[in-house]
């Protein structure tokens, strides 16, 4: 009669009892280490400023061009910052370089507001039709090379000693680098925007400024602040010949009349009023526009 015990055959194995769990007991976290986000410090949040990074990097270049000035102490040939900044001081005093300044800009901006406009309707052009591409593409191969000041000596035949030579240069250093920065953002959209926006029956020009704009924005940008960097050196060096044949001028006239009056801290002020006008222009104007487009809008980190 069975009772039910199962006894194991000769030469097996005992069986072995269950292994019990093995518990480990690891210290709890303190009341330091369950902070999940610690506070910036004042200097850090600071640091985290690209203002304050930037402001940095010019005090330091400051500081490296009073040093150097100081030690090679030949005025005529590299004066200090000191001496730049009371050359640059007098002369806002006297009104010289407000005037000169705003003569220069003034230009600029009649040369760049065209040169954007140019570049615009080309590349609307470009964008709707096949030839209008074709003729983009052709015409910024051959003139984008070609050096804007190299244009000078024609422009002043055609338009005379007059602010139309000026901009007819201005107009070709902006046109081609914003023309090409644009269509190569237009032809950048992905196709699923693009057939979003037919989806949604957009066409013409509700399509471009609604679907292609915003997304080849951040070329755009790119190209508006390439024109612009163009167009101030192609205008300053312009100025250094064109104040000559003319007897006035902007800021580039003034770095030439004071270059012949050996007048190089007035030469290096006017060097640093021009440097001066292009950060603002990029940190106020440009620097805004970014923020408030293609920063906002998650095109760009």
């Amino acid at each position: 009669m069975s009772s039910g015990i199962v006894v194991p055959p000769a030469g097996a194995p005992a069986a072995r009892p269950p292994s019990q769990a093995r518990i480990v007991r690891r210290p709890t976290a303190g009341p330091a280490s369950s902070e999940v986000e610690k506070p910036l410090g004042l200097l850090e949040r600071a640091w985290d400023s690209a203002t304050v990074r930037k402001a940095v990097i010019i005090v330091i270049l400051g500081l490296v061009w009073e040093a150097y000035g100081r030690w090679l102490d030949n005025p005529l040939l590299f004066p200090t910052l000191t001496e730049t900044l009371q050359a640059l001081w007098a002369n806002i005093l006297t009104g010289v370089i407000p005037a000169r300044a705003w003569a220069s800009v003034k230009v600029l901006l009649m040369g760049y507001v065209a040169g954007v406009a140019l570049a615009g309707l080309l590349t609307i052009v470009a964008i709707n039709t096949r030839i209008g591409s074709d003729f983009l593409e052709t015409m910024t191969a051959m003139l984008s090379p070609l050096p804007a000041i190299a244009l000078l000596p024609l422009a002043l035949i055609w338009f005379g000693l007059g602010n139309g030579s000026l901009v007819f240069i201005l107009v070709h250093s902006v046109l081609w680098p914003v023309a090409l920065n644009t269509h190569s953002g237009f032809r950048g959209v992905s196709q699923t925007l693009r057939m979003v926006g037919r989806n949604y029956g957009l066409k013409g020009f509700r399509y471009i400024f609604k679907i292609l704009i915003p997304a080849a924005f951040p070329s755009i940008l790119a190209g508006l602040k390439i024109g612009w960097a163009f167009a101030w050196r192609t205008l300053v060096a312009a100025e250094l010949v064109f104040g000559v044949s003319s007897g006035q001028g902007g800021l580039g006239w003034f770095i030439f009349e004071n270059r012949n009056l050996l007048e190089i801290p007035a030469v290096f002020a006017g060097l640093l009023t021009v440097i001066l006008i292009g950060l603002v222009v990029e940190n106020l104007i440009f620097r805004n526009i970014e923020r408030r487009t293609v920063m906002r809008w998650g095109l760009q980190s």
